[in-house]
Order: structure tokens, then C-alpha cells, then sequence
């Protein structure tokens, strides 16, 4: 029997070709308890749920289907380290699309629901740890002001699934502007109607940028609106050290919102070249490998758009080309200034790069914590890094300092800025994998208090300072992994 909720759905997707999507149900599950709640997220978006009661938990694990939902699973393809594989959600499925009292629309979707027509002999379920552990990472990254998916919840299924070992299950809610990808779009473009890719070039150019010129070439709009926005979300994600893991073009959002925290870390020590997924041998979503491999999936979205740019293909692929040949120097001159910001500069002089590149290299050589050493270039003195204390540093922070006089700013405007780019807690890879062990011996007290101190990642607190510590050699996170 349905129950009433406050989830107001419009579900405007359904009105695709059919193709692009499967309606169906969730599959029902044992025993669903709610472990995890985002109550901030649960009242900005108008909703009101309580946590406490079965009737949340049953809605939230499927068990209960709401009849204005529009419960239905997306097709899509994807290059998936380059190799082009049609794919789909194999193992989530969206409720519906709910309207919020701020007049925005999110997808709400589940993550762990049960088996869909996308899901290649997989059981389309989830585990615990995997969907904590992207609730953690997924809050993180809002708080840290990168454009993300959010989460709502994590229930509990009271039913195991089989991997390596039996994994207690769990079902995640996202939020998410929409789960359009590239990967939607080269999907389209594989289908024999091309109306496909009509249509859904102009429902995507009506949902996120229906501010966008109509008079201008609409599939160049699009393709130019998508790389600002993934070059905007990629100069974050450089700039806290975030290392995705897994870009392939199933996970670029149209939208510029960061999607599948799978294999994901935080980079602890400073090294360009850093690989922690476990999937990713050849290191080709490295963290400096990031905004190259970015380049080339808006290229793949380009050329899944080629038929809508120009009826000539020769003219489509120039125009196309035209707008891709952009990228690096847009990326440039905006990593640039948000490097900037991250040494507390205000002007732009011309030896700023120099300055930059030689800290980058000094951090490197030395292996320095990426995090905290940002934090602290203001104030070593006050580091317990002693790092910050070395003639080495000390040389380069005399060079920061006159570079600080040409600005003609008191210093403690320099402060306040780097304070706001360079956050004094992320969630460190030891610390998660022991909050999640925890919540795996049934404890949860730590997940709460680790989620509690990423909401305010900029704030110096001391009181919080044991979340800030890098591991040591033994408790470095070598390895991630996607946890399908």
C-alpha cells in the first residue's frame, strides 16, 4: 500500500524516446533501517521525512513505491578507459524528479535497488561501505563548494551480497541536477532514428541551460556550455586533490556535477602522478592526467553531437574543433587563478606561474602532505610539520613574501583568502576506510563524527585536529576500489 510523502514529482524524462530508459520497480528487500539521514539536504529540499520511522525506510530501500514516482533505470554507453561499451544503470534507478520549494529540479534516484535490464548478470545491489563511503565523499565535496551529486540516505537491506566476501547490503539515495551524461548522448547517437539525439539535445539545452541564445547553433552551445562547466569542476577538484579514479565518459555529467565516487581518493602526500584506483594499472586517470583525460571525453561528446552541429561533416567536425581547441587555455588561466588564491595572491604578475611551479616541485621532492601544506603556508610557524621549518621551505616562503609586497595588501586579506581555497580538513583515505570498518563491527559513532567535522572543512578547530593528521607509512591507502 502507497504511503503519502513530500516528494512533489515531475517526471519530464519519461517524455524521451523510450529507449533512453526502462520503467520498472525496485526490488523489495528484508529488513530496511535507515543508518544514515542528511536532515540539512532532507529541508532544503522540501521534503519532510522522519528519519525514525518505518514508513522513510520503506520508501527509501524501495519497498514501498510512490505513485507519482517514475521509477525508471537510464540507458547510456560509455567509454570506459577508452573503449566504447554500451552500458546503462546496472544497478540504480530513478524515483521520479522532485520540484523543490526554491523551484529547482533534482533527480532523486537510488543506489543498490536490484537487478535492471542494464545490469549484465550483476545482482544490481550494493554494499554497506561503498554507499557510506560515498555519502561521506559526496558531502565532503558540497561542503568544500564543488559542484557534486548529493546524498539523502543509506538504508540498510538486513540482507547480505556476495562479492570477494559476504558485505552486508545497502541502498543509497543520490540527488543530482539530472543523471544526464556523455555517455547519454553517445548512446543516442548509436540509434538508427535520429530524432534520438534531437530530441534529447533539446531537452538537455531546456533543463540546464535554457539561458543559453536559441538563435545560436544549439549543439555547439551545448558542447561549449558542458566544457566550461566540466572545466570549472575540474579546477576544483585540482584544487583540494581530488582524484575521481574512474572519467570515464559515463561519468561526466552534462550538467558539470561530479558523479560515482567509486575508486575516488584524496591525495595525501604531493605527487602529480598519483593513481589509487586499483582498476586504473596504466595510471590513465592519474591526478595531473585529470584535465587531459577531461579534454578528451569532451571531444567523445563532440562527436557523438557531430549530426546536430552541421549536415556537412567536414564543417561539423571544424566547428567542433573550433570550440575543443579552446579548453587548454581555459583551463590554464583558470587553474592559474585559483593557484592563485591557494598562495593568497590578489594581482597577476608574470612570474606567478614560476612561483607556483617551484612549490609544486619543492612539495614533490620532498613529499609533502598536499592539505596542510597549503593550510599552513601563511602561518608555519604554528605547523607541526617540520617540513615547514627546512631552508629549503624557508627560501621559497622568502620569495612568497616579497611576491606578497607586490600586492600592496595587508596580510591578513592574504590570509583570509587562503583560508577559504585551502580547507584544514578533507576526508583523508585512513580515516574513512576506519570509520567504515567501524560501521561494518556495527559501530557507527565514528561515521557520524567524521561527517559531522567535513561539514565545515575551512574552519580552523583544534578540537578537531586528529582528523587532520596524514598517515603514517603504515596506514596509507594504497589502493581504492569501485565496490560494484
Amino acid at each position: 500500500m502507497s504511503k503519502p510523502s513530500s516528494f512533489c514529482f515531475d517526471n519530464t524524462f519519461l517524455t524521451l524516446p523510450s529507449c533512453l530508459y526502462t520503467k520498472l520497480k525496485p526490488s523489495p528487500v528484508a529488513s530496511p533501517n535507515i543508518i544514515a539521514f542528511n536532515q540539512e539536504l532532507s529541508e532544503s529540499l522540501g521534503l519532510k521525512l522522519d528519519a525514525s520511522s518505518p514508513c522513510t525506510a520503506d520508501i527509501l530501500s524501495g519497498n514501498v513505491c510512490l505513485p507519482e514516482g517514475g521509477y525508471f533505470s537510464q540507458a547510456y554507453a560509455g567509454h570506459q578507459f577508452g573503449h566504447l561499451t554500451l552500458l546503462g544503470d546496472g544497478r540504480a534507478m530513478t524515483l521520479g524528479e522532485h520540484l523543490t520549494p526554491h523551484h529547482q529540479r533534482v533527480d532523486i534516484q537510488f543506489k543498490g535497488s536490484g537487478p535492471t535490464p542494464y545490469s549484465r548478470q550483476g545482482d544490481g545491489r550494493a554494499g554497506l561501505g561503498p554507499m557510506l563511503r560515498e555519502y561521506l565523499i559526496s558531502e565532503s565535496m558540497h561542503a568544500l563548494g564543488i559542484p557534486t551529486t548529493r546524498t539523502l540516505a543509506v538504508v540498510t537491506t538486513g540482507e547480505k551480497i556476495r562479492r570477494q566476501e559476504d558485505l552486508p547490503g545497502a541502498i543509497l539515495t543520490r540527488v543530482a541536477a539530472s543523471h544526464i551524461r556523455v555517455g547519454s548522448f553517445q548512446f543516442a547517437a548509436l540509434q538508427d532514428d535520429p530524432k534520438v539525439l534531437c530530441d534529447l539535445l533539446d531537452y538537455t539545452i531546456q533543463r540546464h541551460y535554457p539561458d543559453k541564445d536559441p538563435s545560436l547553433n544549439p549543439a555547439i552551445t551545448l558542447l561549449t556550455a558542458v566544457m566550461e562547466q566540466q572545466i570549472a569542476c575540474m579546477v576544483e577538484w585540482m584544487r583540494v586533490g581530488f582524484i575521481h579514479g574512474v572519467m570515464n565518459t559515463d561519468n561526466v555529467t552534462i550538467s558539470g556535477e561530479t558523479i560515482d565516487y567509486g575508486p575516488c581518493a584524496f591525495m595525501d602526500s604531493y605527487d602529480p602522478e598519483t593513481v589509487l584506483s586499483s582498476i586504473d594499472t596504466q595510471g590513465r586517470y592519474a591526478f595531473d592526467q585529470q584535465p587531459i583525460v577531461m579534454q578528451w571525453n569532451i571531444a567523445v561528446f563532440a562527436q557523438a553531437l557531430l549530426p546536430l552541429i552541421d549536415t556537412c561533416q567536414d564543417t561539423a567536425i571544424a566547428m567542433s574543433q573550433a570550440v575543443i581547441d579552446q579548453y587548454p587555455s581555459i583551463y590554464q588561466e583558470r587553474w592559474l587563478n585559483m593557484m592563485r588564491k591557494k598562495i593568497g595572491v590578489f594581482d597577476t604578475h608574470d612570474d606567478d606561474g614560476l612561483l607556483i611551479d617551484d612549490l609544486l616541485q619543492w612539495m614533490h621532492k620532498h613529499q609533502a602532505d598536499f592539505t596542510n601544506t597549503f593550510r599552513y603556508l601563511c602561518r608555519p610557524e604554528v605547523s607541526s610539520d617540520p617540513l615547514l621549518s627546512s631552508p629549503s621551505f624557508k627560501q621559497w616562503h622568502q620569495r612568497w613574501i616579497a611576491r606578497q609586497v607586490k600586492d600592496s595588501r595587508p596580510i591578513d586579506d592574504a590570509i583570509v583568502l587562503m583560508d577559504s581555497v585551502n580547507p584544514f580538513v578533507i576526508p583523508r583515505n585512513h580515516y574513512v576506510e576506519r570509520v567504515l570498518q567501524a560501521a561494518y563491527n556495527q559501530d557507527m559513532t565514528p561515521f557520524y563524527e567524521l561527517e559531522s567535522v567535513l561539514k565545515q572543512p575551512y574552519n580552523q578547530n583544534s578540537a578537531i585536529s586528529q582528523w587532520t593528521v596524514p598517515p603514517t607509512d603504515s596506514e596509507r591507502v594504497r589502493y581504492t576500489f569501485c565496490g560494484t
